[in-house]
């Protein structure tokens, strides 16, 4: 007899957030998860066609921490035995994280062979991106697809070993009404779940999805395992934060040095006290100096302005 999990189904419901490493692993690459991975990847691979009939999830290895970024693919899979999958899902802007996709993609290729085996027994290798963040700037598209193509004319190199596809989260913004496809669903799923309290009939249409919300239902957590959802939601953001602080220092720091020049050459030499009081100026008084800058006529504008706008 074959052995089937039971999951708790709440009236009222609290999801975890699946977009977090511990979460997405459990949904999407548990023991009985292989029903909800086959219909994700003919959703977003193949337009929700049942093109993979089968897969084998592979058991992770486990990454290291060059550079303190965890190198570990959230799920790797054989689908249809011809066909390596490699799926990820990214929270945090990296740098090189573009780099990082298209090594993990060769390097588990070129990695297949002995040095016995010969070319043809080399699987296609489908590299599937989940971005929580925007890649590609004036490319509206939320999925995007790339595959070797001649650079003039445009069609395939007819060995395209490696395929790379991006799902980036911030572009999705359809609510419930909106969902076309099967992939629209999966892609509201992993967005939105953290912030529902009951299944959505339009997500419950399509059984895996329904079971991968059922199992995102925090019933289906102990302690231990909410805890450590908890610590890596905060350590992500923790790390975002400092990201985002040292981009607003890079961009304080060049504005600065901007906004000196500009009052050097408008009014001359400036006093070591006065300097000082505009690198006291936060990032938005420093833009309100740059543009009133140009209607100083001498420095006691200068002196007056910063005394009108002190912080």
């Amino acid at each position: 007899m074959t052995n089937v999990k039971f999951y708790k189904v709440p009236q009222t419901m609290r999801f975890i957030n699946p977009k977090i490493d511990f979460a997405f692993k459990k949904i999407f690459s548990s023991s009985d998860s292989k029903d909800i991975l086959i219909n994700f990847l003919n959703a977003i691979l193949y337009e929700a066609h049942p093109v993979i009939e089968d897969l084998e999830i592979i058991k992770s290895q486990p990454g290291n921490k060059t550079f303190g970024v965890d190198t570990q693919l959230d799920v790797k899979a054989t689908i249809n035995g011809d066909r390596i999958a490699l799926i990820e899902i990214q929270l945090i802007n990296v740098p090189s994280f573009g780099e990082r996709v298209l090594y993990n993609a060769a390097k588990t290729y070129s990695l297949q062979l002995t040095r016995e085996e010969r070319y043809e027994r080399l699987k296609t290798v489908i590299s599937l991106k989940i971005a929580d963040f925007e890649m590609f700037e004036n490319q509206p598209d939320y999925v995007t697809r790339f595959v070797f193509k001649e650079k003039e004319q445009q069609f395939d190199y007819p060995d395209t070993e490696i395929e790379l596809v991006f799902i980036e989260l911030p572009k999705f913004s359809k609510e419930l009404t909106q969902l076309e496809t099967t992939a629209d669903q999966w892609i509201y799923f992993l967005k939105n779940t953290s912030n529902l309290d009951a299944v959505p009939e339009t997500l419950k249409a399509v059984p895996e999805i329904h079971k991968a919300l059922i199992i995102a239902s925090e019933e289906n957590f102990n302690q231990k395992e909410l805890n450590e959802l908890h610590n890596q939601e905060m350590w992500i953001q923790d790390q975002q934060i400092a990201i985002d602080l040292a981009k607003d220092q890079v961009t304080k720091t060049a504005q600065l040095s901007l906004i000196l020049r500009q009052v050097v050459r408008r009014l001359g030499t400036i006093q070591p006290e006065t300097e000082n009081c505009i690198r006291q100026l936060g990032v938005e008084e420093l833009e309100e100096l740059g543009d009133a800058v140009l209607d100083f006529k001498q420095q006691s504008d200068l002196t007056a302005w910063l005394q009108a706008n002190a912080i």
